[in-house]
């Protein structure tokens, strides 16, 4: 009996303990439904119907209002329940209630912004949409209540005999006391005040427009001064009354035409009269820029002047328009935000459980071998927290230093690394990895207000510091930058964003890039914006360069791309390349004398170890030259190695690439070539790294760029229109050997011992009718001394004409029936 009583006791306690736990589960079995997707879902479902029903009751009511505000306005508190009156509104009773609280009593016609601004909560909720709700919950308010006062002021007695109430009863109120207040102009004022404040909230484009249209002189230089010669003197002369002889009798002084005439023989001039001004064909009546068809009989008319400068005023107005070097592309739009991927709200979340356990262990390390600090205080950012100590008096830094390997052992850390000490602080900094890090998205980089109010030249947005800012550095102020990380380290992502960073920023016109790939996969990628964005070798197959021998040709080519650009640059009387387009724009400079608008190249060159260990000396020699000079003239280099040893990144690259990007390296020797000291070794990988252009390396945590998000920009930059070519850079013509007859260079070449593919080679250019020795070089698979050695002997043959600079040499011979008579005459 004892067991079995016992035995129900512990049943019954069990089902209490099970309705107990029932009964504090239920709550959050209820409140996790509520805050996850299907109750979104549901509750946004709702909103869109809801808002649809509120559409068709406000429709509704613009045909039955009038019959259903008689039955409204004899209902009381008793009928309000009573379901036996009938309305007209297609939405029922309820809708008709509803559409005339809304739109009479409320807020008129604008009161349509409400069941607006449930349809798109009902999308961001359902998540169909990605949209903004507090944007647009402030936007459908101010639109709402701004059109209910100016509705009801300015046409509520229109309707006066009408049930209906343009700006509601709300309007009404509003816009009469305003009026008693401020009186009519005042409130005209605010309303237009609201107005621009509002648009100026949508865009910044409207400050632009504010300022044009409070100073005059913008729209007046647009208003067109072209005028009809004849149409002016009709008019001028029946502006003259007919009873003024005197006047007409007057000698009157010639005036200086502005349009320069011919000198001929002076004629006796007849007495003037009063005549209709003569009809002229319309083609001619209109001043012409370049060469007015004007007689000497008319330049001494003093009704010509004004025509002579009409056209000097439009001449100055078509001088002063700046050039637009956009005007090709001009309906290019830069990629947007939502080709990149979203992550959500990457918010940093601070672990105080973690942060506050790593406080006590530091400080019982520091306290175990004898360092007291007076403080200790954590900034927690993406991947790392930094801890800041302040030493007690008489605490060497060093002390502090060497202890690094014992706070990582106690911490039990990836790597940790001591910062002694900050600069601009007297404090020590330690930075520890999270336990949990967190992604930077480059869409969150992207959309920050400091990317896109950036005025850098060429704006690069790395990714985040530890305070949770965006990281970002001007290219052209850099101007050259070396990258190095252990495979796997995050190296080609942070490539990525360079890149993407430079394509949301710059149109095609601006700048150019060229692609250094030997492993020709990891930028395979940016094939499809060759027309757009890429620059290559005439000739050239693929704008991306994979072929070690057509490495060097493209930084020999660039080299003289700097050259040319120089040499325009000192013409021009510039400094940099910024002066130079700032003067091309505002049109004084010449297109006439070889002046062009330069656009920024940026080469990027991938596996620089890999070019050194195959080309040698052939690349570094023109990569040095272009670190050294390249900057002003708008070229930039971006060269990127997972091996940064003394062998591959000499003196000479380290003295001219100012800034450093460093990953992950394997040991401190490398981290010392790249950075100049330790500290590389002992990131933690995955994006995590340290930027030098100063005295000292900022720690970054690398923005994450997909591969299928880079190929999304580039597929919607490609559908768009580009340019016929890929921009083309200068072929460049070096002094090549021959093979026998003494040797030399370029003019001295044997016609005697000509090469055994000299036929064939005359017969290609003139086929294509194009004299190019890039052309030989890829039809023949021949090497480019070779093929410079045959257009040298086409040249003395007479089959190709001398070398045009980066231009393809002119076709002598038309047809292959005059060379075959070249062939002849040369006996080959």
């Amino acid at each position: 009996m004892t067991k079995n009583k016992s035995s129900k006791t512990k049943k019954g306690e069990d089902k209490f303990d099970e309705l107990t736990q029932k009964f504090f589960e239920t709550p959050k079995a209820i409140f996790k439904f509520l805050t996850g997707d299907s109750a979104q879902v549901i509750l946004g479902l709702l909103c869109i119907a809801f808002s649809v029903y509120l559409i068709l009751a406000f429709i509704s009511f613009f045909f039955t209002g009038a019959v259903d505000q008689s039955v409204i306005d004899h209902m009381t508190e008793k009928d309000a329940a009573n379901m036996d009156h009938e309305f007209a509104n297609h939405a029922g009773p309820i809708g008709a209630r509803l559409a005339f609280f809304f739109m009479n009593d409320c807020f008129g016609i604008p009161a349509f912004f409400i069941p607006l601004f449930l349809l798109m909560l009902g999308f961001k909720l359902v998540r169909a949409y990605d949209v903004r709700i507090w944007k647009w919950f402030i936007s459908f308010s101010i639109l709402m209540y701004w059109f209910s006062v100016a509705l009801a002021y300015f046409f509520t007695p229109l309707f006066s005999e009408s049930f209906i109430l343009p700006g509601g009863a709300h309007g009404i109120f509003v816009s009469k006391w305003l009026s008693s207040q401020i009186g009519v102009p005042g409130l005209i004022i605010t309303l237009i005040t609201v107005a621009a404040l509002y648009l100026i909230y949508l865009s910044n484009e409207t400050i632009n427009y504010i300022r044009k249209l409070l100073n005059p002189t913008e729209w007046i230089k647009k208003i067109p001064l072209t005028v009809k010669v004849a149409e002016w003197d009709a008019q001028k002369k029946e502006e003259k009354p007919e009873n003024e002889p005197e006047a007409l009798e007057e000698p009157k002084p010639e005036p200086k035409p502005a349009v320069k005439v011919p000198e001929v023989e002076p004629k006796p001039e007849p007495k003037p009269e009063v005549k209709p001004a003569p009809e002229e064909p319309k083609d001619e009546s209109f001043v012409q820029l370049s060469n007015p068809k004007k007689t000497v009989s008319d330049a001494k008319d003093p009704d010509f002047k004004v025509a002579a400068a009409t056209t000097s005023e439009v001449l100055d107005v078509i001088q002063s328009q700046p050039y637009d070097p956009t005007k090709d592309l001009e309906n290019y739009k830069p990629p947007y935000i939502d080709l990149l991927k979203d992550y959500g709200k990457q918010k940093v979340t601070v672990d105080m459980e973690e942060q506050n356990a790593n406080k006590e262990k530091i400080i019982r390390v520091l306290h175990n071998f004898g360092v007291e600090i007076s403080s200790i205080n954590a900034t927690v950012g993406p991947t790392i927290t930094l801890y800041e100590i302040t030493p007690a008096e008489g605490v060497r830094i060093s002390k502090i230093k060497n202890l690094e390997d014992d706070i990582a052992l106690s911490l039990a850390a990836l790597g940790i690394r001591i910062i002694a000490p900050i600069p601009g602080k007297g404090t020590i900094g330690i930075e520890v990895p999270n336990k949990n890090a967190q992604i930077v998205p480059m869409r969150d980089i992207i959309a920050s207000r400091k990317f896109q109010e950036s005025k850098m030249e060429l704006p690069i947005a790395f990714g985040k510091t530890i305070t949770n800012e965006v990281f970002m550095t001007d290219l052209a102020k850099a101007p050259h930058m070396l990258v190095a990380g252990a495979t796997g380290m995050g190296k080609s992502v942070g490539l990525n964003a360079i890149v993407t960073s430079l394509l949301y920023k710059k149109h095609p016109a601006e700048l150019k890039f060229v692609i250094i790939d030997p492993k020709k996969v990891e930028f395979s990628v940016y094939a499809p914006i060759e027309k757009h964005f890429l620059a290559k070798l005439p000739d050239a197959e693929e704008a991306i360069i994979t072929d070690v021998n057509k490495v060097v040709q493209t930084l020999k080519s660039l080299c003289q791309e700097m050259d040319d650009r120089y040499k325009l640059l000192q013409k021009a009387g510039s400094r940099n390349i910024k002066e130079y387009n700032e003067r091309f724009i505002n049109r004084r400079l010449n297109p006439d004398h070889g002046h062009r608008y330069l656009p920024y190249i940026v080469v990027i060159i991938d596996e620089f170890g890999d070019l050194i260990m195959t080309a040698g000396r052939e690349v570094e020699l023109p990569i040095c030259r272009l670190a050294q000079l390249a900057r002003a003239i708008g070229i930039h280099c971006i060269i990127a190695t997972q091996r940064p040893t003394t062998n591959i990144i000499t003196g000479t690259i380290k003295a001219n690439f100012p800034a450093r990007v460093a990953f992950r390296v394997s040991d401190m020797m490398n981290s010392k070539v790249i950075l100049d000291r330790s500290g590389a070794q002992q990131l933690i990988g995955r994006g995590d790294m340290l930027y030098l252009q100063s005295s000292e390396p900022v720690r970054v945590q690398c923005a994450f760029v997909d591969t299928p998000e880079v190929e999304a920009i580039n597929n919607y930059i490609a559908k768009q229109q580009g340019y016929l070519e890929a921009f083309e850079l200068p072929e460049v013509m070096e002094d090549v050997e021959v093979s026998s007859g003494g040797g030399g260079s370029r003019g001295d070449v044997n016609m005697n011992d000509l090469d055994s593919m000299f036929r064939e080679a005359a017969t290609l250019v003139v086929t294509y009718q194009q004299g190019s020795t890039s052309l030989i070089q890829r039809k023949f698979s021949i090497g480019y001394n070779r093929a410079g050695r045959l257009m040298d002997q086409l040249e003395r043959a007479g089959v190709v004409g001398a070398a045009n600079g980066s231009k393809a040499r002119e076709v002598l011979i038309g047809t292959e029936q005059e060379l075959e008579a070249l062939f002849q005459s040369m006996n080959i």
